[in-house]
C-alpha cells in the first residue's frame, strides 16, 4: 500500500487569520503533518525518495506532505492553529518562528534533542533558532549565502576591474556605472513587506536595530549615517526609481535584461538567469558580497519548527531531525544549490564541488558560485535577530526611510520617525 504523502503531496489550509488557544489535538491515528514552502513539484522526486526510507525505518508513523506557497504560510499556518489543526512540522524563517514563538505557539525542543545535537549544527545558524524566552524554538535546515553577481560587460564599459567589496565603496560604484552605460549599479528595495534586505545592510554598517528591552537603538550615529546613504543614492539617482514601489524580484528582471551590474542574490538563481537570459548569464560572475568593514556576510536561514498543537512532539522532532541529518541536507543541498546548515553536510558539500568535472561553461559558472558561497559561510551570520515584531519593525523603518528617499523628509527626520512609530508599538507589547 503507498504512503499516506503520495495519495496527497500538496494539501491546503484555510480558515481565519488568528492565534487562538495551543492546547494539542487529539493524538488520534493519523500521519506527521509536514509543511514547507515553495519545494515542490520540482522537489517531488526528493521527497519521495526521503519519506520512503522514513516509512522503512517508522512504519506506524507515516507522513503527509503539504507544500504552500511563500505568500500563504502565515495566513494559513495560523487560520490551523485557531482552528487547532497544525501540523507537526512546519517549515518557517527565522523572523516568522520567533513572532509565533512570542504567542507560545512553538515547542520549546529543549528538553526533547538528544544529548549532543547542538554540535551538529554551524554554531551561527543554530543559535539564530533559540529564542531568549521560548528557548529552542527549531531547528536549522537549509540556508542561502547572497553573493555579488556581477556583468562584467557593464564593469568594463565603466572602466572598473570589479565590483564593491564594502558599502562604503558603494556610492562612487553607483556613480560610475550610471554616468558611463546609462544603467543602474544595484538595487536594494525598501518595500516594507518584501526583503529584509536593507536591515541587514544597516546592520552591516555598523546599527544596532534594538537595545535589550526592545526600545529603538536604531536612532544613533551609525543609523543616521545609514539612513543618510540610501537617501542621498536615491535622490541623486543612483538607484532606479522602482526600489520604493517593487520587491527585490525586481532587481532579477532588471539584472536579465542588462540593466543591472550587480543582483545581490544567492548562486541558487544563477540557473534561471543562465535560462532566462542567457547572453546575460555569458558574461556574469560570481563575487563575494558587499559587507560592512568587518566582512560578516548574511545567512538566510530556513527552518523547521514544531508547533505546541502538536500531540507528538517527540515523533515530530524525530522527523525534524531526520530531514536535518547529514545525509539528508547534503542531498538537499546538491540538488537545490543551497548550503547545508549540518557541519558535516557542508563538508560533503565542499568535497563534491572540489571534485566536481563541470560539463560546460554554465556548469562551470554555478560551480564556482557555489564554492564562493561555501566560503563566504565561514564568516557568515543571521544579521537580522529573529525577534518577536521584526516585520513590524522593518515596515516601520522602511516606509520613513521611503519617505526620505522621495524627500518628503530629511533622513534625520525619517529615522526620527521611525524610532517614535518603533516606541510607541514597542511600550505597548512590551511595557
Amino acid at each position: 500500500m503507498s504512503s499516506v504523502w503520495t495519495r496527497r503531496q500538496l494539501l491546503t489550509a484555510s480558515g481565519a487569520f488568528a492565534l487562538a488557544a495551543c492546547a494539542p489535538r487529539a493524538s488520534a491515528d493519523r500521519p506527521l503533518d509536514l509543511w514547507t514552502l515553495q519545494l515542490a513539484p520540482k522537489f517531488n522526486p526528493y521527497f519521495e525518495e526521503l519519506f520512503s526510507r522514513w516509512d522503512r525505518r517508522h512504519k506506524n508513523q507515516p507522513v503527509r506532505w503539504t507544500d504552500l506557497p511563500w505568500g500563504s504560510v502565515e495566513r494559513k499556518l495560523l487560520a490551523a492553529v485557531f482552528a487547532r489543526t497544525a501540523p507537526d512540522v512546519v517549515n518557517l524563517n527565522p523572523p516568522f518562528a520567533a513572532n509565533l514563538a512570542s504567542k507560545g505557539g512553538l515547542t520549546d525542543l529543549n528538553p526533547l534533542l538528544p544529548d549532543g545535537a547542538e554540535e551538529l549544527y554551524l554554531p551561527s545558524v543554530w543559535q539564530a533558532c533559540r529564542d531568549p524566552e521560548a528557548g529552542q524554538i527549531a531547528l536549522p535546515w537549509y540556508l542561502t549565502v547572497r553573493l555579488s553577481l556581477v556583468n562584467r560587460q557593464l564593469l568594463d564599459q565603466a572602466g572598473l576591474e570589479a565590483p564593491p567589496r564594502f558599502w562604503h565603496e558603494v556610492p562612487e560604484f553607483a556613480r560610475r556605472i550610471r554616468e558611463r552605460t546609462g544603467r543602474y549599479g544595484l538595487f536594494t528595495t525598501v518595500v516594507p513587506d518584501d526583503s529584509a534586505e536593507m536591515l541587514e545592510t544597516m546592520v552591516q554598517m555598523g546599527v544596532t536595530l534594538l537595545d535589550q528591552r526592545r526600545r529603538a537603538a536604531f536612532d544613533g550615529p551609525a543609523g543616521r549615517r545609514a539612513f543618510r546613504f540610501w537617501t542621498d543614492l536615491y535622490r541623486g539617482g543612483w538607484l532606479p526609481r522602482e526600489v520604493v514601489s517593487q520587491g527585490q524580484r525586481r532587481a532579477i528582471e532588471l539584472f536579465q535584461s542588462g540593466e543591472l551590474a550587480l543582483a545581490a542574490t544567492g548562486a541558487e538563481f544563477l540557473r534561471s538567469i543562465q535560462t532566462n537570459a542567457p547572453g546575460v548569464a555569458a558574461v556574469t560572475e560570481p563575487h563575494p558580497p558587499i559587507t560592512g568593514s568587518d566582512g560578516v556576510a548574511n545567512v538566510a536561514l530556513m527552518t523547521l519548527a514544531v508547533p505546541r498543537q502538536s500531540s507528538r512532539a517527540e515523533a515530530a522532532l524525530a522527523l525534524a531531525l531526520f530531514l536535518t541529518d547529514a545525509s539528508n541536507q547534503a542531498r538537499f543541498a546538491t540538488e537545490a544549490r543551497v548550503l547545508p546548515s549540518s557541519k558535516q553536510a557542508l563538508q560533503r558539500v565542499r568535497e563534491a564541488l572540489d571534485q566536481e568535472p563541470p560539463i560546460t561553461a554554465f556548469d562551470a559558472q554555478i560551480r564556482r558560485a557555489r564554492q564562493l558561497s561555501a566560503t563566504t559561510l565561514e564568516r557568515g551570520q543571521v544579521l537580522v535577530p529573529a525577534s518577536p515584531g521584526i516585520k513590524r519593525l522593518q515596515k516601520i523603518i522602511y516606509t520613513q526611510l521611503q519617505r526620505a528617499m522621495l524627500g518628503q523628509v530629511s533622513s534625520d527626520q525619517a529615522i526620527e520617525s521611525a524610532a517614535t512609530d518603533w516606541n510607541r508599538y514597542s511600550r505597548s507589547r512590551w511595557p
